[in-house]
């Protein structure tokens, strides 16, 4: 055969149907009958509904339905991963409102226009009651309770009470914040409704990143059989991991439908996008790391909360992550780590790419800047000083990470090379001693991180058609990664058939009968070896038959060059795919095919390091991004351009984190990012050039050889890029600026240091940690930084 596509870079096959405006979305979709949903929602963050007055909607043109609480009858959703029953979110406030935006009636109309219109009359009457949005405030003794059933505000949390600090010279702490941030995919959330006609079942269209989840989820709240409901995703445009599950305002278009026996369509407007999907990150951390004089790090301890909004969306508990990688690429060898889930007057969090594992990086990496600056030690070197040593077989972390494979020091190295670092310091230190007012700044990152840490396992099928083309099932859903074209690849890799004869079925539960979806990173180490395995079974029984056909060893059955398989050493025998899937149902055969679910060997740890180089103006505070180097690992890279186009994404959105985005509620609750123009989502104006490069370091235990690479952009360059921000002012005594490094924010912190004002980083821990039940954060088996 000849030699392998794999490694190289071939153009997305996806591209064309959606820059040519030809790819179909949920909004697309317009079946016959089709009516709108729409909605009233709270614009107060907490108060019990008193009333609420439907009347002059009800008959308004156009109108056909009008639901409340009380004439819905739906359970609530179960979330695709439910943290307490407790917290259980009605489809529609039922007593109470618990945050901005919360939907209080559903309008069903004849047209979009109609529905917006009757749900803008709708009145409802709520006695207002006080809000509680921070989530540090939320913890205190005479916070407003959110959940009455709860009876208090923190849902659940673990206290480490471990000394790990005592054998330090010098401690360095701080009060770090990953600020609340929104996904803001360019397509929002989004459902279609068809009842059952013909024989066919209930049908849902839906932007999701996993049709199975939400076909759980409506089975759950309505009772339908496997075979009453099918969901089909189409195209999603990006998820980001705020669609996993299905959103709530689905069971309204879900009883509208039925109830009217017509199909019903929501579409999310921008601003109920800022208000309702779940938001990402909003994890506050208190913060300690020892150091030795020869800045060896002797320990870390870690106060952390999750907020998960009023109905402690899954995001508030993603301190796990951050737990589980709060040892990063270093020899830590005392790790105490204490946490708590906490609900606040909020939108609902959950995943936002990345999910926890940014949040240990970024305290990590802080801590190393400020116990370097301490130590008078280049930052650089103190990360050096601390690596864990090159590694090939899997080592457990002291806080239980099954790292699987890593080179540290590696991508360090190449990024420093690649920047130009001592030009770059010497630059800086010019720059300093003119007393410029516009300072350079250089901000380094290492990080590993966890992918596949949600599933290890996939349902994939390979079936050869009868003109010996191919189509592949699996259990993984698209929202812009390029799935299609990555396994594509691989099949026709493994079995040579061109590309464009490979088709991909995904994101259909008539299609395919079970599947995980897209989250954590895991469709190619995951999805791709599953259609690897699915291949492979079928080119073992495909070599079988050509053996048969030419009397031949079936050893010595080969993938032809020229397409279909041959014998080695014998260039004119050989047998095309069309032939071979007539040869398999001859005499009543089964067709050339293979369905299963390959179980793979658990989560893989990619790793990397990012060099971020900016520039401050002293006088206005302003930051410019000059330079962004990313070196990521993520194990055996099949496409070049698809790893590059990842790698791009997450800088961009890690790097909005550091200096722009931030979801930010006044003091009654109300949102204030609540459209395009009051979230400082930056544009490619605002950005820099990104030079994106690798390393590659199997991972060890799948045939393939991949790591996750869709959340390491994101994981790397938010330290980065927050470092080098602090580093251009840190001349000044400046220790620390919380994320987002806005201009306000840096102008005041240059002014005061210019007026000899320095800031303490550290706050007080919060006083309800003493009360939370102890937990030990080190993995059982001994007290080393690092485990084999």
């Amino acid at each position: 055969m000849a030699g392998s596509i794999l490694g190289t870079e071939v153009r997305r096959l996806e591209d064309p149907e959606i820059l040519l405006g030809k790819g179909i979305y949920v909004g697309d979709i317009k079946p016959e009958g089709v009516a709108y949903a729409a909605f009233a929602r709270s614009t107060l963050a907490h108060g019990n509904i008193l009333s609420i007055d439907t009347s002059e909607a009800e008959g308004m043109p156009g109108v056909l339905k009008v639901y409340t609480a009380e004439n819905l009858g739906v359970e609530p959703f179960e979330p695709t991963m439910q943290v307490a029953p407790v917290a259980a979110r009605p489809p529609l406030a039922t007593g109470k409102v618990r945050f901005a935006g919360e939907a209080v009636a559903a309008v069903i109309a004849q047209t979009p226009g109609q529905a917006l219109d009757a749900a803008e009359t709708i009145f409802a009457d709520i006695d207002p009651l006080p809000s509680v949005t921070d989530m540090e405030k939320t913890t205190a003794a005479d916070a407003p309770v959110i959940l009455e059933a709860l009876g208090k505000n923190v849902l659940t949390g673990t206290r480490d009470p471990s000394e790990v600090l005592d054998d330090a010279d010098i401690v360095v702490k701080a009060r770090l914040s990953n600020q609340r941030v929104a996904a803001t995919p360019m397509e929002g959330q989004g459902i279609l409704v068809v009842p059952p006609r013909d024989g066919e079942p209930l049908t849902i269209h839906a932007s999701s990143q996993g049709a199975h989840w939400v076909k759980g989820q409506v089975q759950r709240a309505f009772g339908f059989s496997d075979e009453e409901i099918r969901v089909l995703t189409p195209q999603v445009g990006g998820a980001f991991g705020a669609k996993f599950s299905m959103p709530h305002e689905g069971a309204i278009a879900i009883k509208g439908a039925m109830d009217l026996d017509r199909p019903v369509q929501w579409i999310e407007t921008r601003s109920e996008n800022f208000s309702g999907m779940p938001h990402g990150r909003a994890q506050v951390q208190w913060v300690e790391m020892g150091f030795k004089k020869d800045g060896t790090v002797t320990g870390l301890r870690c106060h952390v909360i999750g907020d998960g909004g009023a109905y402690a969306g899954f995001g508030g508990g993603l301190y796990g992550s951050t737990k589980m990688m709060a040892q990063g690429v270093y020899e830590i060898p005392k790790i105490a780590f204490s946490s708590a889930f906490v609900l606040t007057n909020t939108t609902q969090t959950g995943a936002f790419r990345g999910a926890g594992r940014p949040e240990a990086t970024a305290l990590l990496e802080r801590l190393m800047d400020m116990g370097a600056a301490e130590l008078g030690i280049d930052p650089v070197e103190i990360r050096r000083k601390n690596l864990i040593p090159a590694f090939d077989t899997p080592m457990t972390t002291i806080v239980g990470a099954p790292y699987d494979s890593g080179d540290y020091a590696k991508p360090i190295d190449a990024a420093l090379e690649a920047g130009g670092y001592q030009q770059l310091r010497a630059e800086q230190a010019a720059r300093r001693e003119r007393g410029d007012r516009v300072q350079l700044g250089i901000g380094v990152s290492a990080y590993v991180e966890v992918t596949a840490g949600l599933g290890p396992s996939e349902w994939s099928s390979v079936v050869i058609e009868d003109d010996g083309s191919a189509t592949m099932r699996v259990g993984t859903g698209a929202s812009g990664q390029g799935h299609r074209t990555a396994f594509a690849m691989l099949l026709s890799d493994h079995l040579g058939i061109p590309m464009e004869d490979i088709r991909l079925v995904h994101n259909d539960t008539a299609e395919v009968p079970s599947g995980f979806g897209t989250g954590g990173s895991r469709s190619l180490q995951v999805g791709g070896n599953a259609l690897r395995n699915s291949a492979d079974h079928v080119l073992t029984r495909a070599k079988q038959l050509a053996a048969e056909k030419f009397e031949a060893n079936v050893d010595d059955i080969v993938v032809a060059d020229a397409g279909g398989l041959g014998v080695a050493g014998v260039p004119g025998q050989s047998i095309s795919w069309t032939e071979l899937a007539g040869l398999a149902k001859e005499n009543g055969g089964e067709p050339l095919q293979y369905a299963g679910i390959w179980d793979g060997p658990g989560p893989s740890f990619p790793f990397g390091a990012h060099l971020s180089v900016v520039e401050v103006d002293l006088d206005t505070g302003y930051v410019t991004p000059r330079k962004h180097i990313a070196v990521d690992d993520c194990g055996r890279i099949l496409n070049p351009m698809l790893v590059r186009g990842q790698q791009h994404g997450g800088i961009a959105q890690g790097l909005a984190q550091s200096l722009f985005e931030e979801v930010l509620y006044d003091e009654d609750g109300n949102l204030v990012t609540a459209a395009l123009a009051d979230y400082g989502m930056p544009s490619a104006a605002d950005l820099c050039d990104f030079e994106a490069l690798n390393t590659e370091t199997d991972a060890p235990g799948n045939p393939i050889g991949a790591k996750g690479i869709g959340e390491s952009g994101t994981i790397g360059s938010t330290p980065a890029v927050h470092s080098a921000v602090i580093d251009a002012v840190s001349h000044l005594g400046i220790r620390h600026i919380d994320m987002p490094c806005t201009p306000e924010k840096v102008w005041r912190a240059v002014r005061d240091a210019e007026n000899g004002v320095i800031h303490d980083p550290w706050t007080d821990i919060p006083a309800f940690f003493a009360d939370l039940p102890e937990q030990v954060a080190t993995a059982p088996g001994g007290d080393a930084g690092v485990q084999a």
